[in-house]
């Protein structure tokens, strides 16, 4: 689905990413994980060419996208759940919805507003509200639905559960887990440990914008050193 292959991207001057790489396989969920500042972020912006890399190769579904720009990127059927959620506050939640809804690259998607409302039953109760007028949880479940509406091929999640309510966190790992049993490929960041190994098929652990470690959830629950060496747990 996905391969990101030894790419370096930059912020002006300043190098983030050195030789990053992984793999996304079609039905997988794989996390991305690491302490703050690590390069987590920069790499889903190179992924999505909102932060091109200046080396190496990005491929989805076998089709090069390093130097292609976002508006393509996601036409190909990648769907960004962005940090900070970056809900529209002038549209309600139903506009948000349907601002950037497409059938998916095939055609043939599944994800519709009669899908997400059942999916996110408190989204259908609040489809008149503005975006700006929803709850911090609430606007994280749109920002996931809002994803989902152009029937991605590859959903990724930049801080899936970052500042939420303990509940709200629940209701997302809820949604993933129910997304990953109808195939879904997933990538995702988030620093749930626990629910990530739950989750998740694979992990990839960085460090100053390398890979230092990567494996199953059973490998990562085993490896004390890594969790507290780069993990802080």
């Amino acid at each position: 689905m996905l391969e990101v292959d030894a790419i370096n991207s930059f912020y002006g001057q300043s190098q983030v990413l050195f030789n990053m790489s992984l793999t996304v396989k079609d039905g997988e969920v794989v996390t991305l994980m690491g302490r703050n500042g690590m390069g987590k972020t920069t790499t889903i912006r190179s992924i999505m060419g909102l932060t091109p890399a200046r080396s190496g190769t990005i491929r989805f579904k076998n089709k090069e996208i390093t130097s292609q720009p976002s508006y393509r990127i996601a036409r190909l059927g990648i769907g960004l759940v962005p940090e900070g959620r970056l809900i529209s506050p002038n549209l309600n939640v139903e506009e948000n919805l349907i601002a950037t809804a497409n059938s998916g690259p095939n055609g043939s998607g599944r994800w519709n507003l009669e899908t997400i409302w059942k999916m996110f039953p408190k989204l259908s109760e609040r489809k008149s509200s503005m975006g700006n007028q929803i709850s911090g949880g609430e606007q994280q479940m749109l920002a996931i639905a809002r994803a989902l509406m152009t029937n991605p091929d590859l959903l990724m999640l930049d801080e899936a559960t970052e500042g939420l309510a303990p509940l709200i966190r629940q209701e997302i790992w809820s949604c993933l887990r129910d997304l990953k049993q109808e195939g879904q490929s997933i990538l995702v960041i988030d620093k749930n440990l626990q629910a990530l190994t739950e989750i998740a098929d694979r992990h990839y652990v960085i460090e100053k914008g390398s890979v230092v470690w990567q494996g199953t959830s059973r490998m990562l629950l085993e490896d004390q050193t890594v969790k507290h060496q780069h993990l802080g747990v």
